[in-house]
Parts: C-alpha cells; sequence; structure tokens
C-alpha cells in the first residue's frame, strides 16, 4: 500500500458553521496505480490532492503514506518526505518569479544535492524533452500560461518522483500539448511504475487513468 486516507474531514468556519471541504473520504493507492479525480467546482478535488501531497492537513482522520503517520509527523519530517517521494504539479504554475526556466527545473535536484555535473544533464535532457531550449534563460513572467505550464511539469519530473500529483496538468496546453504530456504520464506509469493521480475536468485525459474517483461536495461518489 502506498498511501492510505481513513474518514477525512477538512473544514473552514463561516459565520459560526463549519463548511465541509472534505467529508469522510476514505481512499486506499497502490503503488503504480493511476487515477483521476474528478468533479464539479468546489467538489473539493484540489483539497483531496493538497492533502494527499502533504501540503494541506486536516482537522479528523488519519493519513498514511508508506506506513508512515503523516497526521502525527513533524512538519519537517514531511516535507522531507515530500521532497523525496512526490512530484507536484500546481494548476497556478507556482514558479519562482525570482529564478529562470533552468533554475525553477533545477530546484528540486538542490534540495537532493544532486552533483553539478548530473544536475546539468538532468536539466538539459528535461529542456530537451519539452522542447523549451530557447527558454531556459527566461523568467516565468516572460513566458505563455502554456509555457510556464510545461516548466512546471519537467520541475515535478526532474527527480524521478514516485508519485506524481498534478492538479489539471494540461490545463493551459493545446490539444496537441495536452495529448503528448499525457501519453508522458501513461508512459511513466506502465514503465516505471510511477503512481500518478490526476486533478482533471477532461474526459480524455480522466480516460487514461486505471481508476477514476468521484467527488461531490467533499464526499467520494460511487
Amino acid at each position: 500500500m502506498l498511501l492510505e486516507l481513513q474518514h477525512i474531514y477538512k473544514w473552514v468556519k463561516q459565520s459560526g458553521r463549519n463548511i465541509f471541504l472534505l467529508n469522510d473520504v476514505s481512499l486506499q493507492v497502490q503503488e503504480g496505480e493511476f487515477i483521476s479525480i474528478m468533479g464539479p467546482s468546489g467538489s473539493g478535488k484540489s483539497t483531496l490532492l493538497n492533502v494527499i501531497g502533504m501540503l494541506d492537513g486536516f482537522q479528523e482522520g488519519t493519513y498514511h503514506f508508506q506506513e508512515q503517520p503523516i497526521h502525527t509527523l513533524k512538519e519537517k519530517h514531511r516535507s522531507n518526505l515530500y521532497k523525496e517521494y512526490i512530484g507536484f504539479v500546481f494548476q497556478q504554475y507556482h514558479l519562482i518569479d525570482e529564478l529562470t526556466v533552468y533554475e525553477n527545473i533545477e530546484t528540486p535536484l538542490l534540495y537532493k544535492k544532486v552533483k553539478s555535473s548530473e544536475r546539468k544533464a538532468l536539466v538539459s535532457d528535461m529542456l530537451d524533452r519539452f522542447n523549451i531550449v530557447g527558454k531556459k534563460d527566461l523568467f516565468p513572467h516572460q513566458l505563455s500560461g502554456g509555457q510556464q505550464q510545461l516548466v512546471g511539469i519537467a520541475r515535478a519530473l526532474i527527480s524521478k518522483p514516485k508519485v506524481i500529483l498534478a492538479d489539471e496538468p494540461t490545463g493551459n496546453l493545446n490539444s496537441k500539448q495536452s495529448e503528448e504530456i499525457m501519453q508522458l504520464f501513461k508512459q511513466l506509469n506502465e514503465e516505471d511504475n510511477v503512481t500518478i493521480i490526476q486533478v482533471t475536468h477532461s474526459e480524455t485525459n480522466a480516460a487514461y487513468a486505471t481508476k477514476i474517483i468521484n467527488l461531490l461536495d467533499g464526499s467520494i461518489t460511487k
């Protein structure tokens, strides 16, 4: 078992009432699965992905990742697990404005203390793979939304994570780029046994998964 959520509740207080973002969510994910999370806007998809990615906490329930109790771990330990195992593709890119494309992609390797020569080779490979070699010295504000998305995906993949969490990974890409990214995810999943959990509105993208989870009002529907 790669990860297991049990009876997760997450809420915010509004006007003295609890508004549930996640409502009694239980989920088991095996290593090597490819899962799509679907549901209308506001159903809790991104919140669930952020909880799985250890970026968001929750009020009730338990979360085990590789048998580690995430709900009781200290922040530093959680952060180390995240850096070690997870690549996150954010809907809003989350690129670092002060860093170039090259430096943004390189960042996860610095956390992992990868040697300089190896970093150079890995970043070059990613720039090549995503056809953004000519953009390597530009800053995020000089890129289109689609180009920023590609940089975000390259950064998520560069440290060869065991788990890829992707929030609308092709949201700003054209149909050809979208298909290429989904094929890449499929290849990573099938050939390298990378576990992929994606949030998507797209039926086409969702169909790449081996399992689809539907959310409504913070709950998983059957």
